[in-house]
């Protein structure tokens, strides 16, 4: 019997991706856990940094909101996980996160301004404390490196 190789790929790739998956370190269907590596929840945290930023300076209130919401999540998943993170570093954020969200609630783009860089100096002293002063996070530059997403807040036209 001559089978074909479009055929001959799709049977192997069927037979083979549950076994992949199963390696993969994803949850299963039974319900397992996935703890993400501290590396990955960082790089979110790294991204709605850089979202928080610029729907900021773009005067997108909302979202700048909706990101400090997740950044703080994240950063609560992170201590929640990793228990090896001193939790006087994750207090130590408690204010500058309240003052973005202070600047953000009175819509004020200097106090913003002011506050996000508060908050990535806090970043860094947590890197810096934790052995990873060559982790040194900034404020996007003005070319929006972002460039897949939308940070001005869109009119109903």
């Amino acid at each position: 019997m001559k089978i074909r190789w479009p055929i001959m790929v799709s049977l192997i790739a069927t037979l083979t991706t549950p076994i992949a998956v199963a390696q993969s370190g994803f949850p299963g269907p039974l319900g397992e856990s996935y703890v993400p590596r501290l590396s990955e929840i960082m790089n979110i945290i790294q991204s709605q940094h850089m979202k928080l930023w610029l729907a900021g300076r773009s005067r997108n209130w909302e979202l700048a909101a909706f990101e400090l919401q997740q950044l703080t999540d994240s950063l609560g998943q992170a201590a929640t996980f990793y228990s090896g993170i001193p939790s006087a570093n994750v207090a130590k954020l408690t204010d500058p996160i309240k003052s973005v969200s202070n600047a953000i609630n009175a819509k004020d783009r200097a106090a913003f301004s002011k506050a996000v860089d508060g908050l990535t100096d806090g970043c860094n002293a947590c890197h810096r404390s934790m052995g990873r002063a060559f982790i040194v996070i900034q404020t996007p530059p003005a070319d929006e490196p972002f460039g897949n997403q939308l940070f001005p807040r869109q009119t109903k036209n």
